[in-house]
């Protein structure tokens, strides 16, 4: 079975849902959130596509979102407008009273599938190994209930975007090094930013099962795995270049899921919830490239029309998983659940949810 017959049976949803209007499919939901109340929580992420995120009872960035969810207990259904590994922390958080919901199962994160338990587990004896037991595991919110429930299980915890560098902090307190998985870019910014240089840090590649790094070993702080975003790894310093050369009196924002030198050029770094409040605090007038995400620079520009706004890359394309969440399958997701049928529900096994709970609720308990 080749890819494209994988994701359609991946995706169940009726064919007269894609033909609906757009204008009746808002009536729709509009009228199922307002039967269902309190029973009904819709959570979106701030990359969501605008016909979707305009229904979300809460938006936010990844940390945001898992404390929402972790502070939620009088939904019974939790409709998740973002991607697999969101909903699966969602689930690991809430109560067993409560079900989890991800309207379109393809919703997956790229980053997240760049690094598999079966790779973890075998890299872990081989540093160990290396380094012996001086290694504290941590895991970006942006990967598996399997790699998180790795990393509880040995004292490590998540961390965001927002949070990551008091967390890399607090890892330094429990082991003398750490390892980050699973984007190698956001670890190197974190760690740089706290001091630590570039020959400090190694890189694992696990196609290889190989460790990159040329010197004594000896010096290693950190041990990056080899993943990375494919939204930001598109952001290059020939982006900034032209914008120097073309727009120099414009202000260059990214998030720390870019490159070293892309961040290193860069004028502001930072989380998605750290790029928004940026362009609001901004004043009238002022000048903004943005390296992140273009559903959610598309809604700055709306959003700001008294500044001038645009993307980094201009050529740049919407998360291609954030947007399987659709209106068609929102609403699919919401009118299955007024017939009393549950799809695409989002289940963690106790066992590694138990676990990965603790390397969130390390997090929670710092952020």
């Amino acid at each position: 079975m080749n890819v494209l017959e994988i994701m359609k049976r991946l995706d169940d949803m009726p064919e007269s849902y894609k033909t609906m209007s757009m204008e009746e499919m808002e009536v729709r939901v509009r009228a199922i959130k307002e039967r269902f109340g309190k029973r009904l929580f819709i959570p979106g992420h701030h990359y969501q596509k605008d016909e979707v995120i305009q229904f979300a009872d809460a938006t936010g960035d990844s940390l945001q979102l898992a404390q929402v969810a972790a502070q939620n207990s009088e939904a019974e259904y939790i409709v998740f407008c973002g991607v697999h590994f969101m909903a699966e922390t969602a689930d690991i958080l809430t109560g067993d009273h409560q079900k989890v919901i991800l309207p379109d199962m393809r919703a997956g994160c790229s980053m997240a599938d760049m690094a598999d338990i079966t790779q973890v587990e075998r890299a872990w004896p081989i540093l160990q190994e290396l380094f012996g037991d001086t290694i504290l595991p941590l895991t970006y919110v942006n990967s598996t209930a399997a790699i998180k429930a790795f990393v509880g299980r040995r004292g490590g915890a998540t961390v965001t975007s927002s949070n990551a560098k008091k967390m890399v902090e607090w890892a330094f307190t429990q082991k003398e090094r750490i390892f980050f998985l699973p984007d190698q870019h956001l670890g190197r910014n974190t760690a740089y930013e706290l001091g630590i240089s570039l020959d400090e840090m190694a890189v694992w590649d696990p196609h290889t099962d190989r460790l990159e790094y040329k010197g004594d070993i000896k010096k290693v702080k950190v041990i990056l795995w080899k993943g990375h975003c494919s939204v930001h790894e598109n952001f290059t310093v020939r982006h900034i270049e032209y914008i120097r050369r073309t727009k120099p009196d414009m202000n260059i924002i990214v998030h720390p899921e870019c490159s070293w030198d892309v961040v290193q050029q860069a004028d502001y770094a930072g989380s998605t919830k750290y790029i928004i409040e940026t362009i609001r605090n901004a004043p009238s007038g002022s000048k903004w490239a943005i390296g992140t995400e273009m559903n959610l620079v598309n809604r700055l520009m709306r959003e700001h029309p008294d500044k001038e706004i645009i993307s980094l890359n201009p050529y740049m394309c919407p998360c291609l998983t954030m947007n399987r969440i659709d209106l068609p399958h929102l609403l699919w997701a919401l009118e299955s659940l007024e017939r009393g049928e549950i799809v695409n529900q989002i289940t963690v096994p106790p066992l590694i949810a138990k676990d990965a709970a603790q390397a969130l609720e390390r997090m929670l308990a710092l952020a």
